[in-house]
Parts: structure tokens; sequence; C-alpha cells
């Protein structure tokens, strides 16, 4: 891979290109959160290749993603005529005028996290919901891998996380991690009320691709966990967050 390449993959991550259990599960997460509102006017922000429009395109009345890579724009327009190539810090969209939101591990890798979330919940609806994936600072492994002796070395890195946030950053300054508190800050004083939030654990398709039913069994195990406090090692959050009435 060219070093452009290597950069642009680990600042702005690689999006799936094939379609399994681990993005089945969490669409069925996103239909449960969006209930009536993906019948509505959905945002995929960030979208990729379309992977996760082309989903929601089905039943919402209308869809419309947005990516900064134009290629990929390019791609996910076979699934949906409303592709835009823009940044999340400045949607080229109304206000108020989505009924769902979805930023699918996406708000790491932005330049402005802050901004990019205040951007979504402007172009809500009052009652209107986003649905957050993101990763968690607890999980053990940096699945972006990190940036040593002048390049880019990809792959899971056990125990990055567990450093102090200022050594964490420098090995990984092309993806950001989050604790609770963190997205906690993210939506302070914002017109916005949290319906869920929790973290999950990943579907290990390409372990079970790899070692079948000891593959199965990790996940089952892991997913299992997801229903107790160990959780918190989870690899991403989840959050549904609903805009309220503004005031003033």
């Amino acid at each position: 891979m060219e070093n452009s390449s290597m950069e642009k993959a680990a600042e702005r991550g690689v999006p799936s290109q094939v379609w399994r259990a681990g993005q089945e599960r969490r669409l069925r997460m996103i239909r449960e959160a969006g209930g009536e509102r993906l019948k509505g006017r959905v945002f995929v922000d960030g979208c990729g290749v379309g992977m996760y429009l082309a989903r929601l395109a089905e039943s919402a009345v209308q869809a419309v993603g947005l990516d900064i890579e134009h290629e990929r724009a390019v791609e996910a327009h076979q699934h949906s005529e409303q592709v835009i190539c823009g940044a999340g810090e400045a949607l080229p969209l109304p206000d108020h005028t989505f009924d769902l939101v979805l930023s699918h591990e996406v708000i790491e890798h932005v330049q402005d996290d802050r901004q990019a979330i205040r951007e979504i919940v402007r172009v809500l609806k009052p009652g209107g919901r986003l649905v957050l994936f993101c990763p968690n600072r607890g999980y053990p492994f940096e699945t972006h891998g990190i940036y040593w002796q002048g390049r880019y070395r990809f792959g899971n890195i056990p125990l990055v996380n567990y450093l102090p946030r200022r050594w964490r950053d420098r090995l990984a300054p092309h993806v950001r991690v989050y604790s609770r508190g963190d997205l906690v800050n993210l939506f302070e004083g914002l017109p916005v009320k949290l319906i869920r939030r929790t973290i999950i654990f990943g579907a290990y398709d390409n372990l079970i691709q790899r070692f079948g039913w000891a593959g199965r069994l990790l996940r089952l195990v892991l997913q299992t966990i997801e229903k107790t406090p160990l959780r918190i090692f989870g690899l991403s959050h989840f959050w549904v967050v609903e805009k309220t009435v503004e005031r003033g």
C-alpha cells in the first residue's frame, strides 16, 4: 500500500465491502432504535460505500448519505440517489430535516468530533434520533493500528488504549477512542436526551471464517457478556440519542 493510501486508510478508516453477521446484527439494533422513524427521512453520516445506506433506503421516504471521500460517495450513489461528498463538521443540509441519523464508527475519524455531533443534532427534527456507534476505550485492542517509527502499523494492537491518554494519542494520533465520559462531554449543552447507551462486542466474522465453531463460541460468550458489567471491555459504544424541543 502506498504511503498516501496508508495515511488515508488510517485517518479515515476503511469501510466494509461485505455484508455479514456483524453488519446484520447492527442493522437490527438500528431498526429497533429507529422504529417508525425509519419510514421517514434518514441520513447516514459517513456512509462509506453505502452498505447501511442501501438497507435503510428500503423503507425510508428519503435516504441521504454523506462521505468525505469522493470515490466512496460515487460508489454509495449506486444505493441511493442522494449522496453528498462533504465533511461531517459542515453538513450542507437544512436544520430539522431528518427523522433518523446513523453515525457508524465515524466520529473517531473526523477533525472535530464535537462540531460533527453539533451538526448531527442540528439536522435532526425534534423527536428525531441519532444512532451512534464508536470505539470504546475499554476494549483491550486498538483495532485501527498505531503509528510507530514513521509509519502506520495496522492490526489489533493490545493494551494501547489503556495507556495514559497523552501516550495513547501519540501512538494512535489518527483515530480517537471514547470513554463514557468523553461521549457525555460531546453532547453537553445540546438539546438531546439519552434513550439508550451501552457497549457491545463485535461479531468476529473473520475469526469464525478461520476457526469455525471456536470462533462462534467466542462470539456467543462475548455477546453474552454484554448483559453483565464486563461489557465495559466491549468493542464499541452504542448510543441512541433523541433531539428534544429547542428552547430560547
